[in-house]
């Protein structure tokens, strides 16, 4: 299939499990009733997913408070009885971090339950997401081992356990997230591609990495409006994405100043193109979808480009991004008919 369509990773959760649109939104639940609560989320995730057609469906990150907190929450080393506030992404904001203090260790599975609940509730493609070590390294407060790129590179190891268990687990897709690429660019090359590579090692399943300009949060929205000119921050790594192991890159296009001839930097990748915006309210239209994934063909081969959104859509509307899913998976259709 031409232009499958798939999701960067979270949708808003239910308003009876978190609370409604907040990036760090607290439970309305615990204990057993919440862990149900977690799966219950991810099915009709699965569902509203499948519903507007999306080719390859994930969990929503139904079962996480946030993408990289939810995944330090099991891991054995990490304080979160004293949280500190850090600033994260070169400052772009602040937040309550936990603190490593210890070596880190996985306390058991991470992704296990909601992952094999939804290999046994639909027949689509499915996709896991996780956080990337550059990015764990960046929010979280380290006061174990003093230096940023051997904690990184420890909970590559981590993220590798887990991959490989979701690997087993039927998952057919594994993503990395890394919005740290885009702050730190200069290091990408190096040890970020490096842990990465690390992550991923054994894989045997379809990978990818995830690299946006944020969530739609004000913090984000304003440190774009900043960005002067075209975006370029992707010029500096994609030349080494190129050439490392991973199989795809999810990144951000629509109503961005991403120039797209910088596409053609990420040759024999797959390119999980954004074509859903989740910083605006506005619903794209079937068209404007499938004319993003036009102009993004001229610089990549069509048979690997995948109908993605720029970036999560976890503290937007509920209501808003359920019609964005229908945008998305009717944008890719009609691309489908237009360019096959």
């Amino acid at each position: 299939m031409l232009f499958p369509s798939s999701i960067a990773g979270s949708l808003p959760k239910p308003a009876w499990l978190a609370e409604p649109n907040k990036l760090w939104p607290k439970w309305r639940l615990a204990g057993a009733e919440l862990a149900q609560g977690k799966l219950d989320a991810t099915l009709l995730a699965i569902k509203l997913q499948e519903d507007a057609g999306i080719d390859i469906v994930c969990d929503g990150e139904m079962s996480r408070e946030h993408f990289v907190h939810g995944f330090l929450e099991f891991v054995d080393g990490i304080d979160f009885q004293n949280k500190v506030e850090m600033g994260i992404r070169a400052n772009r904001y602040k937040a309550m971090v936990p603190t490593v203090r210890g070596e880190v260790k996985l306390k058991g599975r991470v992704h296990g339950a909601e992952a094999r609940l939804a290999r046994a509730h639909t027949k689509k493609k499915l996709k896991i997401t996780l956080p990337g070590p550059m990015t764990i390294a960046d929010t979280i407060a380290d006061s174990y081992y003093g230096d940023k790129v051997k904690m990184a590179m420890a909970f590559a190891g981590l993220l590798n356990q887990e991959a490989r268990a979701l690997q087993a687990d039927g998952v057919d897709v594994i993503q990395f997230d890394e919005p740290a690429y885009n702050v730190f660019m200069d290091q990408v090359p190096g040890w970020g591609v490096d842990t990465l590579h690390r992550a991923i090692d054994g894989l045997t399943c379809e990978t990818a990495v995830h690299i946006c300009y944020g969530y739609g949060i004000k913090a984000n929205i304003d440190w774009k409006n900043n960005l002067e000119g075209e975006w370029r921050q992707y010029e500096k790594f994609f030349p080494a994405l190129a050439k490392s192991r991973i199989g795809g890159v999810s990144l951000e296009a629509i109503h961005s100043r991403v120039p797209m001839k910088l596409l053609g930097l990420l040759d024999g990748k797959d390119v999980l193109l954004g074509v859903i915006d989740v910083a605006t309210d506005k619903l794209e239209t079937p068209d404007e979808v499938a004319g993003v994934i036009g102009e993004a063909m001229k610089y990549v081969p069509k048979e690997r480009i995948v109908a993605c959104t720029n970036c999560g859509m976890a503290p937007m509307r509920f209501d808003i991004a359920v019609a964005k899913l229908d945008a998305l998976g009717k944008g890719a259709k009609l691309a489908r008919e237009k360019y096959s």
